[in-house]
């Protein structure tokens, strides 16, 4: 007899982290405060869990050098060992907070340097520069790194395609349970790759039957329409525009987080759901407590991996 169990695979579970923009630690550092964060997570609101999760394999998708060379081409600096220590200070504070309900507007209102003006200027500011041809430019000015990838004159996003790429066959080619987090810009070049897997001629024909069982967005711009345009299969038909090899699809977006300005994504990607080329694709809402350098930074990382709706995603994947 056929069991759930049976239907569902092999019980080797994969998790694959994919950072975002701007300077970063080094690959181990930011793994483990990574893991660290999400482990302190499941600890807090799912202990029984935690020794499923230990169990887990854990892996990132390595670019921040590639994006360190573009950012000190462009004359900005970059204090390692302060960031590290900032970054373990952002959790160590976010461990303090031992129940799920204080991660709520209360607490968050009370954070240090709280300001809505950037998520706000994003809201204002990107239907109309991007009709008027002034979005990339403008991205350029402050994100020199992302505005790189979508550089169709550099290597960059062939390069960074091809280390994730390299990275997610392998878990597929195993047979492995997978499950996709990824940061901000991350979850650009995420949605890259899975397209390319399941609809380029390059790769489909191996990979368009090999699935990703969780796909975690978190801070993702990928609901600004002047990133859609240019995400790869954007000028295909309807049919081959989507990615094909995800099963569901969650997607969390923090407060006055500006890289999100636009939060939601089951109405950007509705059509994936009548394609059937995706189970469900969920937005949620959430306060994101961290404190970076003395003020409050919605996007941070740490915040969205320690946070109960991270939690709960996971500890669905894993039960």
């Amino acid at each position: 007899m056929t069991t759930l169990d049976d239907l569902s695979g092999p019980s080797n579970r994969s998790l694959l982290l994919v950072h975002g923009r701007d300077f970063k630690p080094g690959h181990d550092a930011y793994l483990d405060l990574s893991v660290a964060a999400l482990c302190s997570g499941i600890e807090r609101d799912f202990p029984d869990l935690l020794g499923g999760f230990d169990a887990v394999h854990k892996d990132i998708v390595w670019y921040a050098d590639l994006s360190e060379k573009i950012l000190r081409g462009h004359g900005k600096k970059y204090d390692l060992e302060l960031d590290i220590g900032d970054r373990r200070n952002a959790l160590n504070t976010l461990r303090e907070v031992k129940e799920r309900k204080r991660f709520g507007i209360r607490q968050y209102d009370r954070l240090p340097g709280k300001s809505a003006i950037p998520e706000f200027l994003a809201d204002l500011s990107a239907p109309v520069l991007g009709s008027v041809g002034l979005a990339m430019p403008l991205l350029g000015s402050v994100a020199k790194d992302f505005a790189a990838y979508f550089d169709t004159k550099r290597d960059f996003a062939d390069t960074v395609r091809e280390r994730m790429r390299t990275k997610l066959c392998e878990l597929m080619d195993r047979g492995d349970r997978i499950m996709l987090i990824t940061h901000g810009t991350g979850s650009v070049v995420a949605y890259d790759v899975l397209w390319q897997l399941s609809r380029d001629p390059a790769f489909s024909e191996q990979y368009c039957g090999k699935k990703v069982e969780t796909w975690l967005t978190l801070g993702s711009p990928l609901g600004d329409r002047n990133v859609q345009k240019r995400l790869l299969g954007a000028t295909e038909k309807t049919g081959d525009r989507f990615p094909a090899n995800v099963v569901s699809w969650h997607n969390v977006a923090a407060e006055d987080d500006y890289t999100c300005h636009d939060n939601t994504l089951a109405d950007d990607f509705k059509k994936m759901l009548k394609q059937r080329v995706v189970s469900a694709v969920h937005d949620y809402h959430v306060f994101n407590l961290a404190v970076r350098y003395g003020h409050s930074n919605p996007h941070s990382s740490v915040g969205y991996y320690i946070h109960p709706r991270t939690a709960k995603i996971i500890s669905d994947w894993l039960k």
